[in-house]
């Protein structure tokens, strides 16, 4: 049981520092200076665009909609991993109680069974003792 405890132990300690080391590097996504979009002066400087510009444009939005899908699945990755080791955790507490719980048993058992066997030698000791009593008293009564 003392092996398997401190087993439970060092794998807790790992996956925490596994955990604490995920959450606190930094990912390339997140090292990025975030983009802002073109600004438009006013409505009156509207004018023509050419397909050349609305192409840039396009790939400054798509680039902009990666770079949010990139993050969203970042943030969505470690709310995962917190929740997966919420989890963890509770299990490995759960099974920490079922363990003490266990051995609370086996030592109440060990104690029941001592019990039951010193009230068996008891049992016999008064039983003899009895018994010579019994025939001494029975042996003085008919010698008299």
């Amino acid at each position: 049981m003392r092996k398997s405890e401190r087993l439970f132990r060092l794998l807790s300690r790992i996956m925490q520092a596994a955990m604490l080391a995920s959450l606190l590097i930094p990912s390339p996504v997140f090292a990025q200076p975030p983009r802002e979009p073109p600004t438009i002066s006013s409505e009156d400087a509207m004018r023509f665009w050419s397909d050349l510009e609305v192409d840039l444009l396009i790939d400054e939005i798509t680039d902009a909609a990666l770079l949010a899908i990139e993050q969203a699945a970042g943030e969505a990755a470690k709310a995962a991993v917190l929740s997966m080791a919420h989890r963890e955790a509770v299990l490995l507490a759960q099974a920490r109680r079922w363990q003490v719980e266990a051995e609370n048993n086996l030592s109440l058992a060990r104690n029941a069974e001592r019990e039951g066997r010193k009230n068996v030698l008891l049992g016999v000791l008064f039983g003899v003792l009895g018994g010579f009593a019994a025939g001494a008293a029975g042996v003085w009564v008919a010698g008299r």
